[in-house]
């Protein structure tokens, strides 16, 4: 929940998901109210600039869950079939 003016929607979609049982992992603005299980806090920044925290911080869930799995974070699986190499 990056943006200000999506929030309603936002968590609208965050309780649909609960209601069918899913754990909600939730990246949100310090200013915006929290919903979800677990709520991961990012800096207040204008809605413009959300993009950069919030890529970032996904990035690091996606390395250490990947890691976690023990799986080799620098040779994907199926990447031959997304990357065209020269």
């Amino acid at each position: 929940m990056t943006q200000s003016e999506l929030q309603s929607k936002q968590v609208s979609n965050i309780r649909e998901v609960q209601s069918r049982g899913a754990i909600v992992l939730t990246f949100v603005k310090k200013s915006l109210v929290k919903n979800g299980e677990c709520s991961f806090e990012l800096p207040d920044l204008p809605d413009d600039f959300m993009a950069i925290p919030s890529i970032i911080a996904l990035q690091l869930l996606a390395y250490y869950v990947s890691s976690d799995k023990g799986l080799d974070v620098d040779k994907p699986r199926n990447l031959a079939k997304v990357v065209a190499v020269e």
